[in-house]
C-alpha cells in the first residue's frame, strides 16, 4: 500500500458519498427521506470495509479498479450511459419522495436492502475468486480461464451480480419511476458482454472451451 494508493482511494470514496447525497436529497428538498439514509448505509458502509480489505491484503486489485478507463468506443458509451441511469434514477428517487407520487410499502424497501446486501456479499466473493476481474474490456498479463464457484455457473457473475445491486436500488429508495429507468442497466450489460465475449475468444487461451463447458452468461438456466 502507498500513500498515492491510500489518498485516492479516500478521495473518491468521499466524492462518491457527496455525490450520491447530492443527487438525492437534493431534489427530496429534505434530510428527512429515511430511504435515503438507508440507502447510503448499505452502500457506502461495506464499500469502505472492502476497501479497507482490498487495501490491505489485495492493493494492486484496489488500484486497477480505482484508474481504470475503458478505451474501447463502444463501452466508453455504454458507461456513460449507466452514469446517466444513475443520474437520472437518483434524481427521480429524491423528487418522487418529495412529491409522493407513487411511494412503494416499506417492506418492499426493507426486502430491496436484504437483496442489496446479499448481492454485495456475492459481489465480494467474485473479487475474491478473480483477482483478474478488471472494469474494462481486457485481456490481462497472466490471465487465466476461471471456471470454479460462481464462474462455474455462469460465465459473468459479475454482471449476474451487479444487476441484482442495482435493480433492488431504486427498491430502498421507494420509487417505481427509478426503477423503470434502472431497468436499462440489464440492456447495456447484454451489449457489453457481446463485445466482451469476442474479446475473450480471441485473446484469453480456453475461453473457447469454457464457454462449451459453462453455457450460460449471466442468468442460470435462462440467459
Amino acid at each position: 500500500m502507498t500513500k498515492e494508493l491510500f489518498f485516492g482511494a479516500v478521495l473518491k470514496f468521499v466524492f462518491g458519498v457527496a455525490a450520491v447525497g447530492i443527487l438525492i436529497f437534493l431534489p427530496a428538498g429534505t434530510f428527512f427521506y429515511w430511504n435515503a439514509w438507508l440507502f447510503m448505509g448499505i452502500l457506502f458502509i461495506p464499500m469502505f470495509l472492502a476497501g479497507i480489505v482490498m487495501m490491505l491484503k489485495k492493493p494492486e486489485l484496489l488500484r486497477k479498479r480505482l484508474n481504470a478507463r475503458e478505451r474501447q468506443p463502444q463501452q466508453s458509451l455504454l458507461i456513460k450511459l449507466s452514469g446517466l441511469m444513475f443520474l437520472l434514477g437518483f434524481i427521480l428517487a429524491g423528487l418522487n419522495f418529495r412529491f409522493q407520487w407513487i411511494v412503494l410499502p416499506d417492506w418492499v424497501c426493507w426486502t430491496g436492502a436484504a437483496v442489496f446486501l446479499f448481492s454485495y456479499l456475492l459481489y465480494a466473493e467474485v473479487l475474491r475468486e478473480n483477482t483478474y476481474l478488471s472494469r474494462t474490456v481486457e485481456i490481462q498479463k497472466g490471465q487465466k480461464v476461471i471456471g470454479t464457484g460462481l464462474y462455474g455457473v455462469v460465465r459473468h457473475p459479475m454482471y449476474s451480480v451487479t444487476i441484482l445491486l442495482f435493480l433492488s436500488m431504486p427498491l430502498v429508495l421507494g420509487s417505481v419511476f427509478s426503477f423503470a429507468v434502472f431497468l436499462v442497466y440489464p440492456v447495456l450489460i447484454a451489449k457489453r458482454v457481446k463485445n466482451e465475449e469476442a474479446v475473450l475468444e480471441q485473446g484469453l487461451e480456453g475461453y473457447v472451451e469454457y464457454k462449451k463447458k459453462v453455457k450460460y452468461k449471466i442468468i442460470p438456466f435462462v440467459w
